[in-house]
């Protein structure tokens, strides 16, 4: 069974609460839930933080064991290199996800310490974003 891990950063926590303009009205909790309906066939483990020194720890230590990493480092992807360096040392091959189009928000945020060391990068799909990583594990071997 391939295992993944999705790893959430700050306020993350807050989704379905948190600017639902932009976030919608689900909470992560409930999108988990029904993502490991979807594919049972996967185990799929969650981690979220609000601090940085707590996601790189995650990312070390589900970077030597787990399949993949689905990682949605919020607003510390266009702050840490930290959190990037740590994405660069891990083995397991790690997906970007953003909620939002960040591109298509605050210029501070059209910059990523993380896509230069990803497999890959979902912007701007909503929770779907992290539906479509999911599938992107599946279908590459």
């Amino acid at each position: 069974m391939k295992k993944l891990m999705i790893i959430n950063g700050p306020n993350l926590n807050l989704l379905g609460t948190r600017e639902p303009e932009i976030y919608g009205n689900l909470s992560f909790t409930e999108f988990i839930e029904a993502l490991r309906g979807k594919y049972p066939e996967l185990k799929i483990d969650y981690y979220q933080s609000n601090i940085e020194g707590e996601l790189i720890d995650k990312i070390q230590e589900a970077g030597f064991s787990y399949d993949g990493i689905i990682l949605n480092a919020a607003a510390y992807t266009h702050t840490s290199v930290g959190i990037g360096d740590a994405v660069k040392a891990v083995d397991a091959p790690v997906i970007e996800v953003h909620i939002s189009n960040t591109f298509a928000r605050e210029e501070y945020r059209h910059h990523s310490f993380i896509s230069a060391h990803a497999k890959g990068i979902i912007i701007g799909f909503g929770l779907q974003s992290y539906e479509l990583a999911v599938q992107s594990f599946i279908k590459t071997e």
